[in-house]
């Protein structure tokens, strides 16, 4: 339920495009806007691709700050004149924290009223600088929230942080169902097939393992395709690599598709084999249009979803056999099948914005 508060808040951004992180800032700014709060979001580059609500600051359309010291300092300086001005009450810095000396000048020059500071990722290298001994500086006393409880227990353990929580991404499920629904030709076009959607990125997808599982499974022999929808570094690649596996005929790329939905919601089960998550939400988004996952227990978020034989199938990563035997049981096994796919909706509801903008409303009255 919507309430009467206008407090400011600054949702602080890498970008509203291409990315989880940069989603879920994008639907923050969306659930903050419904509870009632008066968002700003500060963009660091100029893409902005997802919906959002409330005032954008584009920093990232000043092109001519761009690209040298100077300029990333004259940047910096603007930043703070747009902080200083509007006397937020709370800052949301859903940013990754990766560079030493730029972290230290925010939190301690820039940022100067409370702070929430999100981590989006398992992987330490992604989320904070390589120097532990400045992470644990900077946040040991700042609120901090992770998006899975893995990655809450492993950095308030490795940085000795005080005030650290877990609140899960979430996603618009009327938004989701109702693009499931468009373009149905499209997807039904495609025949039988299980689905990859996102980043074409061996090293953090480990799609090696994925199309080699395909390979060794019974789904070549049963006529069911391996569909992947995206784009990435190693397109060409993974390219090469089906041609390697005389693969050419069971294996699609479709490429990047701005509504990946239909194919979602017609595809058999999608599947991650990813290295490492923060809180994977190809899983939470195939589940809300009724189409079961199967997964590798990479860290950190799969398990925090994937109710194992519940809504989908929870193997160990790294497991070429696990994941074949994965791969041809929910498709030889009807009555598993079916009861995955029943489930599947229901399981994410506490993923759901209305749940996860209680989480949200209640830190920020904390930090307050």
């Amino acid at each position: 339920m919507q309430s009467n508060n206008k407090k400011k808040i600054c949702i602080v951004a890498s970008s509203l495009g291409k990315g989880g992180a940069e989603k879920s800032s994008a639907l923050l700014s969306i659930l903050l806007n419904k509870e009632g709060y008066d968002v700003h979001i500060v963009s660091v580059l100029n893409i902005i691709d997802y919906a959002y609500a409330g005032k954008l600051y584009n920093l990232g359309s000043m092109k001519e700050l761009n690209g040298t010291l100077l300029g990333r300092i004259k940047k910096l300086m603007l930043f703070k004149k747009y902080l200083r001005r509007h006397d937020f009450d709370c800052i949301i810095d859903n940013r990754s924290r990766v560079q030493a000396y730029r972290e230290f000048i925010i939190t301690k020059f820039i940022y100067n009223v409370p702070t929430i500071y999100v981590v989006h990722n398992y992987k330490t290298s992604h989320a904070f600088t390589k120097y532990n001994w400045l992470s644990g500086y900077l946040y040991k006393n700042e609120f901090m929230t992770a998006v899975s409880m893995e990655a809450r227990d492993k950095f308030k353990k490795k940085f000795g942080l005080n005030n650290i929580h877990t609140i899960y991404n979430t996603f618009d499920s009327e938004d989701i169902l109702k693009q499931s629904k468009a373009n149905n030709e499209a997807a039904l076009a495609a025949g039988k097939y299980i689905l990859f959607f996102g980043r074409i990125d061996d090293r953090h997808k480990n799609l090696k393992l994925l199309i080699s599982s395909f390979k060794e499974s019974m789904l070549p022999e049963l006529q069911y395709k391996l569909l992947l929808l995206g784009d990435g570094k190693d397109l060409n690649e993974m390219k090469k690599h089906v041609r390697e596996q005389n693969l050419e005929e069971h294996v699609v790329f479709k490429g990047f598709v701005a509504n990946p939905f239909p194919f979602i919601k017609h595809a058999r089960y999608t599947v991650l084999t990813s290295r490492n998550e923060g809180f994977p939400m190809v899983i939470a988004e195939s589940l809300c249009v009724g189409t079961p996952v199967v997964s590798v227990d990479c860290k950190s978020g799969p398990k925090e979803i994937i109710i194992n034989k519940k809504n989908g199938l929870l193997i160990e990563n790294h497991n070429e056999l696990a994941l074949v035997n994965a791969l041809n049981e929910l498709i030889t096994n009807e009555e598993l099948y079916r009861y995955c796919k029943q489930n599947a909706k229901q399981s994410i509801d506490k993923f759901s914005m209305e749940a996860i903008a209680k989480d949200w409303v209640a830190l920020i009255e904390k930090v307050k």
